[in-house]
C-alpha cells in the first residue's frame, strides 16, 4: 500500500502563507485523487481540496481563491499552498488519496491517509 507523510505546518500570523507538501511512498501505484482534509478541535474532519491525477481541481468554498492544490507525479508528492491565511483556517491538516478516479469528500471513500501536519493562524 501506500504510505503518506506531511510537513510543512506551523504557526503563521493572520494574512501569512504556509505550504504543506505529502510525499507519498511504499508502493509503485500511486492514488489517482488526492486530497487534504482538516480537523479542528470540535470540528468534523472536512474536505479542503482535492486534484486529479490529470489536474482536475476542487475546493471547498471557504477556501477558494486563497489555496492552491498541486502535485508532482514524478516526485509522487502533494502540495498545499495556503494564502491569507485566517484564523479560522486553524487545523489539523491531513493528506489522504484514493484509488478511483472521481474526487469525492466521503471520508471511507479513501483508500490511504497520512498522520497530519498542524497548521495555528494567530490573530
Amino acid at each position: 500500500q501506500v504510505q503518506l507523510v506531511e510537513s510543512g505546518g506551523g504557526l503563521v500570523q493572520a494574512g501569512g502563507s504556509l505550504r504543506l507538501s505529502c510525499a507519498a511512498s511504499g508502493s509503485i501505484e500511486r492514488p489517482n485523487v488526492m486530497a487534504w482534509y482538516r480537523q479542528a478541535p470540535g470540528k468534523e474532519r472536512a474536505l479542503v481540496a482535492a486534484i486529479v491525477s490529470g489536474g482536475t481541481t476542487y475546493y471547498a468554498d471557504s477556501v477558494k481563491g486563497r489555496f492552491t492544490i498541486s502535485r508532482d507525479n514524478a516526485k509522487n508528492t502533494l502540495y498545499l499552498q495556503m494564502n491569507s491565511l485566517k484564523p479560522e483556517d486553524t487545523a489539523m491538516y491531513v493528506c489522504a488519496g484514493r484509488r478511483g478516479a472521481t474526487i469525492l469528500p466521503t471520508i471511507r471513500r479513501y483508500d490511504y491517509w497520512g498522520q497530519g501536519t498542524q497548521v495555528t493562524v494567530s490573530s
